[in-house]
């Protein structure tokens, strides 16, 4: 089995992080968040997954070999290809068509989700789904009484159905999800502009291709910041990754689980918690951090934090409820 990952997009709105770290690679309870993406998968599949394909854009060497290794990692072997233009959906997956072959997971990377299903790999297709209050801002599917999928809705504004595709879809055979895909780009059918893979999946499914849902218990977004905090403070809680004991410093500061404090890390008369995630080699001294991302390398001194994200090499001295701060950049 094959896993491909289209990340080629700038991640606009996690700005002013993705300026300088791809959005997939920006770190999620101390992981990047394309590694708990994969993980997640192949905790559900049935079979080994063989390769794992990454479709970036040129995010150069160094982002390239950790992408590598986190598919060897996992036991497999990691495969990059490149989108130069952001033409869809469908040109994404396109662009890693080599690895079309065999049973294949197509999973779009700012997904994180929940489950507790395993993968059948017999069934033709499979599309991951949660049930949604509010169904009108996403691609949503019908279901009939076999629990097959009838009909695809992008952006129901009257309702439809409340099962929101999440990003994630399964096909049992490559080669043909390809053929449908190239007939997409040779024929030059687009939607709003670019070649998009619900084309695609409603020409598989008029074929007579049966696609089932798959029902994830939860689906976390990290789409911006505050999503991106509120999806750390959520995997902190589902895995309890406590902080490290012997791997950072702690000088009279109290930690409030879950938490997790990478290496080198200093605590200096400070409350951290809970849900905060502190990269490697950065130092929190006479502050109180709670439910906030704080990459590698950054100070926070004198300060009140929560809600907030800051960058790798920041510093920042002051008290908010909503920072966003970038990589090397200083508020005093």
């Amino acid at each position: 089995m094959k896993i491909i990952i289209p990340m080629a997009g700038m991640g606009k709105r996690m700005r002013p992080h993705t300026l300088t770290t791809p959005k997939p690679l920006i770190p999620i309870a101390g992981k990047p968040m394309v590694q708990r993406i994969v993980e997640d998968i192949i905790k559900v599949c049935d079979e080994k997954v063989d390769e794992i394909a990454f479709v970036i854009g040129r995010f150069g060497k160094e982002a390239e070999e950790n992408l590598v290794k986190v598919a060897e990692s996992l036991g497999a072997k990691g495969s990059i290809f490149y989108q130069d233009e952001p033409l869809g959906t469908a040109h994404a997956i396109m662009c890693a068509k080599d690895a079309l072959t065999g049973k294949v997971i197509v999973a779009f990377a700012d997904t994180l989700f929940k489950a507790d299903f395993k993968l059948d790999s017999s069934k033709e297709g499979i599309i991951w789904v949660q049930k949604v209050e509010d169904p009108k801002p996403f691609g949503v599917v019908k279901i009939d009484a076999n629990n097959i999928i009838t009909d695809f809705v992008e952006k129901p504004q009257t309702f439809v159905s409340d099962l929101a595709i999440i990003g994630i879809y399964y096909f049992n055979d490559g080669e043909y999800l390809k053929r449908e895909l190239q007939y997409l780009l040779d024929n030059n059918i687009k939607e709003k502009g670019e070649f998009q893979l619900t084309n695609a999946l409603e020409n598989m499914k008029a074929k007579g291709t049966k696609f089932h849902p798959g029902n994830v218990t939860e689906w976390l977004d990290c789409g911006n910041k505050d999503a991106t905090v509120y999806t750390n403070q959520r995997i902190l809680e589902f895995n309890k990754e406590k902080a490290r004991t012997a791997k950072y410093i702690n000088d009279n500061s109290v930690i409030i689980e879950p938490c997790f404090i990478g290496e080198n890390v200093q605590l200096i008369n400070a409350k951290v918690g809970p849900h905060v995630s502190i990269g490697d080699g950065s130092i929190i001294q006479n502050s109180i951090v709670k439910n906030s991302i704080i990459q590698t390398n950054s100070k926070i001194l004198n300060a009140e934090l929560s809600n907030s994200m800051v960058g790798n090499n920041a510093e920042y001295t002051g008290k908010s409820s909503d920072l966003s701060l970038s990589d090397y950049s200083t508020i005093r």
